[in-house]
């Protein structure tokens, strides 16, 4: 994001959310917009995705519970990589499952393996169809393992094996979607070059858009912040743009 909401501006769907900063705070935002889709009667799903630690959050109970009592059309997703930060599943959870906590919400959930790439997308669109066509909230715990560190100031060796984390590389999942197209000849070392390729051109042409870009006016911090500024942070962007009020 570079400190910049403009790093909020995808060039995918107009309709996806800025990333939520506080863990779990996205949960009702999405529960929220499934109520509108609802209630203005369009055939549209909310799909909202967290991690592990999120789930036992107050805001994600909240949100489920919510989704359930209304059967709004939404799907949860929580990617379980087993690690909150250094805190392992263990210790921030006492349900054998993720998914095993939507019963007190009162609709379904489900648990997938989250490294297969053709389960994730094949869990996917039965769960949406579904919200879609009336049938209420659902819930995908995707069970996967994070390799790297969460953060680059996150030193992951501090709290976790090297044999741990090498157990898991073969259940990588590029890897393993890799060698499924492969096997099934749909996949080759040259559709893997020109991939590399067109990615590569793709991230250098963004990088150099980015260091390109005129940085933001300080005052604009208040630009969105209020439908009418109250006048005490009106006197503070003015302050800012070297506005004199005399």
């Amino acid at each position: 994001m570079g400190g910049d909401e403009r790093g909020n501006r995808f060039s995918g769907p107009v309709h996806d959310f800025p990333f939520c900063v506080p863990v779990g705070s996205q949960a009702p935002h999405a529960a929220g917009v499934a109520y509108a889709f609802k209630l203005r009667r369009e055939p549209r799903v909310a799909v909202c995705m967290f991690g592990d630690g999120a789930t036992s959050k107050g805001d994600v109970y909240e949100a489920m519970n919510f989704a359930g009592v209304h059967k709004l059309p939404v799907v949860f997703v929580a990617t379980n990589n087993q690690w909150a930060i250094s805190v392992p599943l263990r210790l921030q959870t006492g349900c054998e499952t993720l998914a095993q906590k939507t019963i007190a919400a009162g609709f379904a959930g489900e648990q997938i393996d989250g490294c297969d790439a053709v389960a994730v997308r094949a869990a996917a669109e039965e769960a949406i169809a579904a919200a879609r066509d009336g049938k209420g909230p659902r819930f995908i715990e995707a069970v996967t393992y994070r390799l790297g560190d969460h953060t680059t100031s996150d030193d992951a060796s501090r709290y976790r094996s090297a044999d741990e984390v090498q157990a898991h590389w073969k259940e990588e999942p590029i890897t393993r979607l890799r060698t499924h197209l492969v096997g099934q000849k749909m996949w080759t070392k040259a559709d893997e070059d020109q991939l590399a390729a067109e990615c590569h051109e793709r991230i250098e042409a963004a990088v150099e858009r980015y260091l390109t870009m005129e940085p933001r006016r300080p005052e604009t911090i208040f630009d969105h912040l209020y439908a009418d500024l109250p006048e005490a942070y009106a006197v503070q962007r003015r302050e800012l743009a070297g506005e004199n009020d005399a």
